[in-house]
């Protein structure tokens, strides 16, 4: 007699992946992510995207540490099974630097993906993820290419904008309108 095997995925919840931390199943510095509910492992870093996440986090400080904190690898959480590490946040500044809660979707006045590796599922799966969570502005760069895009205007269904930014080209955030910044500085 066969028997028949029911299939079933279990979707954890951001306090699920928590607890899971606390107590060890998740090792500390395991690069893991939670992304709708699925923990997910992150390829490891490569020299060429330290190089572009700490070029980034320089001039981003540089221009705008009086006004936002930038934030490198660490979580928000964007609903009860979302909590990605994106490479690079800017947050709204608290006195209390987050002290009382990962930051959430209102705090973030600019989130940044490096892709090298990542390129695909991070235009596919994340910036919509991003759009839905209502991320006002996400900036992706392709390594590879070095081109820089910029999705504004966020949606149930996505960006509604989309920029794409090279080297000569200067960027500013929608949030510092004001305070542009040069491609070249930003990714050599």
């Amino acid at each position: 007699m066969a028997v028949a095997v029911q299939r079933e995925t279990r979707r954890f919840t951001v306090d699920d992946y928590h607890r899971m931390g606390e107590t060890g199943i998740l090792r500390a510095g395991e690069r893991v992510e939670l992304i709708e509910g699925e923990i997910l492992k992150m390829t490891p870093i490569g020299t060429a995207h330290l190089m572009h996440v700490l070029r980034l986090s320089d001039q981003l400080n540089g221009n705008y540490r009086d006004v936002t904190l930038v934030e490198v690898q660490n979580p928000v959480r964007l609903s009860d099974n979302t909590e990605p590490e994106p490479d690079i946040v800017l947050l709204t500044r608290r006195d209390d630097y987050y002290g009382k809660g990962i930051p959430g979707p209102s705090d973030v006045l600019l989130l940044i993906e490096v892709s090298d590796s990542s390129l695909s599922y991070d235009r596919n799966v994340k910036v919509p993820i991003y759009a839905r969570a209502g991320i006002p502005e996400v900036w992706l760069l392709d390594v590879e290419a070095k081109v820089l895009t910029s999705y504004r205007d966020p949606s149930p269904s996505g960006y509604q904008v989309t920029l794409d930014f090279r080297h000569g080209d200067v960027i500013a955030p929608i949030a510092f309108p004001d305070r542009p910044i040069a491609l070249a500085d930003l990714i050599g």
